[in-house]
């Protein structure tokens, strides 16, 4: 099955729901880990919407990913609890060491880079998220540590 009859299976099942755009692209995003190209032709289709519609709730969530994630993805709180000890500095530096900037992916696949705003660790921030584990009190150098 091609990705754009997956993508349109995925759709007419939710089809029915009120509200269903979100909903489906939450599937989408669910299978393929983002919304491949095909996403919002599909979808628009099969919900009788314009793609206009379909890709202003895709580029409204940031959460909502439009190229495939690196294998390990990393999360700088940008709150501001972090910001007061440092997590704009990490942030930079975050960047620079990766090469990268927020939303993107090195080149090699290996890491995606996200802002995030909160992740619950206020009281040890600064915070970073490296996959599914989250880490306090995060220094450059430890960020380095942390990479390697």
């Amino acid at each position: 099955m091609t990705q754009e009859a997956e993508i349109r299976e995925i759709a007419s099942q939710h089809a029915g729901m009120d509200g269903a755009l979100l909903p489906i692209l939450q599937a989408v995003h669910e299978r393929f880990g983002y919304l491949p190209p095909p996403t919002t032709g599909a979808v628009a289709d099969v919900l009788n919407l314009s793609k206009a519609d379909v890709h202003g709730v895709v580029t409204f969530y940031h959460d909502f990913r439009t190229k495939a994630a690196g294998k390990h993805t990393i999360r700088v709180c940008r709150s501001e609890a972090c910001q007061a000890v440092g997590a704009e500095q990490l942030a930079g530096h975050a960047r620079k060491r990766l090469g990268i900037g927020f939303h993107e992916t090195t080149p090699d696949g290996r890491y995606s880079l996200d802002p995030v705003y909160c992740l619950g660790n206020c009281a040890c921030s600064p915070a970073v998220m490296i996959d599914d584990k989250v880490y306090g009190r995060v220094t450059p150098e430890r960020f380095d540590e942390l990479v390697d």
